[in-house]
């Protein structure tokens, strides 16, 4: 009688160099040992079904020891006196297991992460887009298959980002989503991007928007009202002058006592930056709550991630300050839009109400064109850190004075009361 297999003599069995070899355990009926002529070894299972031969593979070898063959070639032979055949359902899985894999590779979720990781990943705005696109393309279809996007739904994505009064987001999701489409037809994803043909949905025009003294005074009291997280974001947008994903990003690592450094990679124009916090900047940072978290974001909800959803936090501040400008003159009050970035509009206006000379203020907001541009920005070294100090400060002085309302007796910088 041949002895069963064990798992010494499995290991010592070596292979035929022309043929495939199947060597039967005797322990169990049916069930082999394969030998590859390359050495590899696996365990089949073989029967009869409906009165044909058939054959279910179990595993390899190591991987699957004698013990644990038998075991599995055992539980296979009980489906078969059931009535089941285990091959047939193997290969159902298998089937259903690489559809749902090929759905899951087409979906417009999976496609984007794959664009960013390939491609918006190697670029300085790749955050910016990817954020973007996450935001108004992975919210609205990213469960959906690509091959299901047609142009229509391009246009409706489109148009209820204008319905909402953001033509500018539009526009630059209009034109994120055409290089992500256009990625996906490189790639043979797609045969075509929906996009095509597609036009910016309006005309942008060069916003000069500045908030009123009123403005900034309600604005202020809203902030103030609203508090965490859109308040400090809003004041210190306000007092700093930075871009709004700059200010968002902020973390405790980068500020070093009253100095704020943004390393090249987290500038709009690749150029680090140091940001001189002023007292009333101090103030805010130290009343914001700190959410734990490996990052050290001031403004966060999560902890993880900087903060997000812009649209809805400026709409919660917009609807505040007429809340509170309504409730100040007794009658509803109407304040014409502003955007985030409008405040560093606001800041370098008011830089320059006070005297502060231009190139000083292009160095507090990071500027590289108009007297910062050309030769200048080449040669001159000079960070201007004292004169960005002393015009921080001025600026904080002056917002405080326009919220307590007493802004009609501006000092210009080198003048005497």
């Amino acid at each position: 009688m041949a002895k069963a297999l064990t798992t010494k003599a499995v290991d010592a069995m070596k292979p035929n160099l022309v043929r495939r070899l199947e060597v039967p355990d005797p322990a169990l009926s049916g069930l082999y040992l394969v030998i590859q002529p390359s050495g590899a070894k696996s365990w089949a299972l073989r029967y009869r079904w409906a009165g044909k031969p058939a054959k279910l593979t179990l595993g390899r070898w190591p991987v699957l020891g004698v013990a644990d063959a038998r075991a599995v070639a055992s539980d296979a032979i009980d489906k078969i006196e059931r009535g089941q055949n285990p091959a047939a359902e193997k290969k159902a899985t298998k089937a259903a297991r690489l559809e749902a894999q090929l759905s899951e590779r087409d979906k417009v979720k999976t496609l984007i992460e794959q664009f960013d990781r390939r491609h918006l990943s190697g670029l300085k705005s790749g955050h910016t887009v990817k954020r973007e696109l996450d935001r108004h393309v992975v919210s609205e279809w990213g469960g959906r298959d690509i091959h299901d996007i047609a142009k229509r739904d391009v246009i409706d994505l489109l148009d209820s980002i204008v319905d909402s009064g953001r033509i500018v987001t539009a526009n630059r999701v209009r034109s994120y989503l055409n290089k992500f489409l256009n990625w996906c037809v490189e790639r043979d994803i797609i045969a075509f991007s929906p996009a095509t043909g597609i036009k910016p949905v309006a005309k942008e025009v060069s916003r000069d928007r500045v908030l009123s003294d009123d403005e900034v005074r309600w604005f202020w009291m809203a902030c103030q009202a609203i508090k965490q997280p859109w308040g400090p974001l809003g004041e210190l947008l306000l007092l700093t002058g930075q871009r709004l994903n700059e200010v968002a990003c902020m973390t405790d690592k980068e500020v070093t006592g009253t100095n704020w450094h943004l390393s090249a990679v987290r500038t709009k124009n690749g150029r680090a930056h140091d940001i001189p916090l002023s007292d009333a900047a101090i103030s805010v940072l130290c009343r914001i709550d700190m959410i734990e978290g490996d990052k050290g974001y001031y403004h966060t909800t999560t902890g993880g991630t900087p903060l997000s959803g812009f649209h809805k936090g400026r709409q919660h501040l917009a609807d505040q300050m007429v809340a509170i400008a309504s409730e100040e003159r007794g009658l509803e009050v109407t304040i014409p839009h502003w955007t985030f970035h409008d405040l560093r509009r606001t800041a370098a206006t008011g830089m320059a109400r006070l005297g502060i000379p231009v190139r000083v203020t292009e160095a507090v907001l990071n500027h590289v064109s108009g007297t910062g541009g050309g030769i200048v920005a080449v040669y001159q070294r000079h960070d201007y850190a004292d004169e960005k100090r002393r015009a921080l400060e001025a600026w904080a002085g002056l917002v405080a004075q326009i919220v307590s309302g007493n802004s009609d007796n501006v000092v210009r910088i080198g003048e005497s009361k």
